[in-house]
């Protein structure tokens, strides 16, 4: 791809941000609508979590796939399918009958948005080549998706108080509408060097694993844990696992490049995208139940409640960003650590009666975490790697945040789920086991920013660099340059 001047860099950066902007705000602004959609709808919980799940698996089932397919037939192609088959999605969700048809439409909107974020992270990475110029791009990537996630709660609550659920869908059409007529001026066709094969059986593996696993835990408090359907999934997911660490390894072009995971800053981001995000998406889950259903706030207010976090990740997600550029992501994973550590303690004192002001007290400190949290993981992941790797390797990043949030949700509900089908337990302590277990990842992310930045993780990093030597025309000691040090 030919060098482009300043502006233009900027106006593709743009661009790809409006993309991320609208598939960021649909993984959060259907939550503040659950408690809308189960009077309008005649919702179960299971139902609910499914109109949250079915977005966000479809998008982890499918990002790698999108991203290998962007960096083969071209990225700014796919980038325009997506946001046309998101923008059909979202007017078909806006016009559901029943929750069968939004649960489906979702999964229509997801499709389209997995060929969405992946791809705009490949561009802006072919686009930004110098590292700190990338780092700080990576930055403003990360506050915009701060920005959609925080914002979710407060534009859904004011559009369900003011016009109904089926608002919350026709937002997207006009954003999705000017991306595509800006990308179609401004953001310039580019491939990888070398077309990537057509995974199917990589494909297929990994929705076998994600969607079993995510249907079992769903699925087990109404059916039982030890009923035939759960433990012929978990079997399901468990032989899904196998197939693809030995399938894999044995394509030319897998779908799951497995040697990333040999650079430990690698599969540590992986797993902080992981757990960091299915924090997430049990905070956002339990917490419009939580203002709605017990505190009696309406749906804007619920949103509102959320502001500290929103502000936090907008504001914080640019600095982490410029740190992980200059020093390396140790700090910042230290930090969100800290943060999500401290904000699952404090949540494990809620009561139906807390003051607002602690409450948000403890939403700031959420936020904090989850605003260090997610330029980190980007960087680690697509630093060192060769650029025509680069689609791969960021959609890796982005599955495991979307398998993250998908769950987030799908376990949080199926705890709540079993503990109030015991009997006499309030909500609120029903969701302490929720609350731990963010304690508890708070705790892993801080030994991963550790591990990770170490320099015996360094040094798989390289080595993991080396072993793509001249993918696309460049050596190994190139490539290995651009690892950031920590």
């Amino acid at each position: 791809m030919p060098e482009l001047s300043p502006r233009r860099r900027m106006l593709v950066l743009a661009i790809c941000c409006m993309s991320l902007l609208v598939v960021g705000m649909d993984a959060t602004i259907v939550n503040v609508a659950l408690p809308a959609l189960r009077r309008d709808l005649g919702t179960s919980v299971s139902s609910l979590q499914w109109t949250i799940d079915a977005y966000t698996l479809v998008l982890a089932s499918f990002l790698m796939l999108s991203g290998s397919t962007a960096d083969r037939v071209g990225r700014r192609r796919t980038f325009q399918v997506g946001l046309a088959a998101f923008g059909v999605g979202s007017l078909v969700c806006s016009l559901a009958p029943s929750v069968g048809w939004l649960i489906a439409a979702r999964a229509v909107q997801a499709l389209g948005g997995s060929m969405l974020n992946p791809v705009a992270m490949s561009i802006i990475t072919n686009t930004f080549t110098d590292r700190v110029e990338r780092a700080r791009a990576i930055g403003v990537w990360g506050a915009v998706q701060g920005l959609a996630l925080g914002l979710g709660p407060i534009v859904g609550g004011a559009l369900v108080d003011s016009a109904g659920w089926r608002a919350i869908f026709w937002v997207n059409v006009p954003i999705v509408i000017v991306a595509i007529v800006g990308t179609a001026l401004f953001v310039p066709e580019s491939r990888a060097a070398r077309a990537r094969r057509f995974d199917p059986v990589g494909q297929g593996l990994v929705i076998l694993l994600l969607s079993s696993v995510v249907y079992a835990i769903i699925e087990a408090p109404r059916l039982g844990w030890a009923s035939p359907l759960i433990l012929v999934l978990a079997g399901v997911a468990v032989a899904s696992a196998i197939g693809l660490l030995v399938y894999e390894p044995r394509h030319r072009d897998p779908l799951l490049e497995l040697r990333f995971f040999r650079s430990v800053p690698f599969s540590g981001a992986t797993v902080t995208a992981v757990i960091g995000y299915c924090s997430y998406g049990a905070f956002l889950f339990l917490n419009t139940l939580y203002l709605q259903d017990m505190r009696g706030f309406s749906a804007l207010q619920a949103g509102l409640c959320t502001l500290p976090v929103a502000v936090l990740i907008v504001v914080l997600a640019p600095i982490s960003g410029r740190v992980v550029g200059r020093r390396g992501p140790r700090m910042p994973m230290l930090v969100a650590g800290v943060g999500v550590a401290l904000a699952g303690l404090a949540f494990t004192w809620l009561t139906p009666t807390t003051p607002i002001l602690a409450l948000l007290g403890i939403y700031l400190l959420f936020g904090i975490g989850q605003g260090m949290i997610n330029p980190p993981i980007t960087n680690s992941a697509v630093s060192g790697m060769p650029r025509s790797m680069a689609g791969v390797a960021a959609s890796v990043a982005s599955t495991s945040r979307q398998a993250g949030t998908t769950l987030g949700v799908a376990i949080s509900g199926s705890i709540v789920a079993s503990t109030l089908a015991t009997g006499g337990v309030a909500f609120t302590t029903a969701t302490h086991a929720v609350w731990w277990m963010s304690f508890g990842i708070g705790l892993v992310i801080i030994a991963l920013g550790l591990i990770t930045t170490s320099r015996w993780a360094l040094d798989t990093a390289r080595r993991a660099a080396a072993l793509f030597d001249d993918v696309d025309g460049v050596a190994a000691p190139a490539a290995r340059q651009q690892v950031v040090s920590g």
